[in-house]
């Protein structure tokens, strides 16, 4: 049985959103370039480093010990999610933030090259940033998307485009929906 400690390259991943690839097949994937498809889908939806890590981190070493390997980044990917909503359903608590640290980190800029990511991303539900995420930044399909998920294509598609709608919205004019 292998194990695998999760670390982070970057403090925060280069994660270019104008540019989807499609992810590799497992085979050409190495466990360390697994790992961190899984971080980047982790913290697309847990939105804190640390948290991300310790679902990469969980989620590899429960399917190391149930199958003994991880085949790939739809079976990691479907491990991070459930773990994350399990999480979620069993802390069931509301996290308050300063109103101050909104102020400050808020601002944004005219023409978005220095925009707080995080704070835009903030305003998402996870279930919209996750597919929004999955398909603009992994460049997964909605079918595909919903395969990985289970849920439905048409819920995929609802919150991806929610999740544009929303961007578009916080950013006024300067948002274009690349599609």
């Amino acid at each position: 049985m292998s194990a695998i400690a999760v670390s982070v390259v970057d403090d925060q991943p280069n994660l270019n959103i104008m540019t989807p690839e499609k992810p590799k097949p497992r085979q050409e994937m190495s466990d360390t370039e697994l790992v961190q498809a899984g971080y980047r889908y982790a913290l697309s939806i847990a939105r804190h480093h640390h948290d991300a890590e310790d679902l990469v981190q969980q989620a590899w070493m429960k399917l190391v010990r149930a199958y003994g390997k991880v085949e790939g980044t739809p079976v990691l990917f479907r491990a991070v999610r459930n773990l994350f909503y399990d999480q979620k359903r069993r802390s069931k608590i509301v996290q308050f933030e300063p109103l101050d640290s909104h102020a400050e980190r808020g601002k944004l800029e005219s023409k978005g090259v220095s925009m707080d990511m995080e704070l835009l991303m903030s305003k998402l539900r996870p279930e919209e940033s996750e597919a929004l995420y999955l398909n603009v930044v992994e460049g997964y399909t909605a079918s595909e998307i919903s395969s990985q998920t289970g849920s439905p294509r048409g819920t995929i598609l609802s919150h991806i485009h929610r999740a544009r709608q929303k961007l578009a919205k916080a950013l006024g004019s300067e948002f274009r929906d690349t599609k």
